[in-house]
């Protein structure tokens, strides 16, 4: 079993920064890719940033230049740091990680319960 807990949402007015942890846990030889998705009210989740076991990143278009992930592998969480934030930015923040078991076998991890993140004066 792989967890997963997101923290670190809340309400923030526009412009304003938030940063999301993502701690994940249980059976773990190492994490191989951890990724952030969100899901706003009537939409599909969609992708924003996910980083590799290298430290390369990607990021959506949409967040380019505002947002940045990290990670901190001695304590397998991975980071979100979102800056200049706007109501566009309003919703659920997931994370998810693709891990290597002590089996030595490949494991998505399950969602975890997400943390809201809303941008409004």
């Amino acid at each position: 079993q792989v967890q997963l807990v997101e923290s670190g949402g809340g309400l923030v007015q526009p412009g304003g920064s938030l940063r999301l942890s993502c701690a994940a846990s249980g059976n773990i030889s190492s994490i191989n890719a951890m990724g952030w998705y969100r899901q706003a009210p009537g939409k599909q989740r969609e992708s924003v940033a996910a980083i590799t076991s290298d430290g390369s990143t990607h990021y959506a278009d949409s967040v380019k230049g505002r947002f940045t992930i990290a990670r901190d592998n001695r304590v397998n969480t991975a980071y979100l740091q979102m800056n200049s934030l706007t109501p566009e930015d309003t919703a659920v923040y997931y994370c998810n990680a693709l891990v290597t078991t002590r089996a030595l076998t490949p494991f998505r991890s399950p969602w975890g319960q997400g943390t809201q993140v809303t941008v409004s004066s």
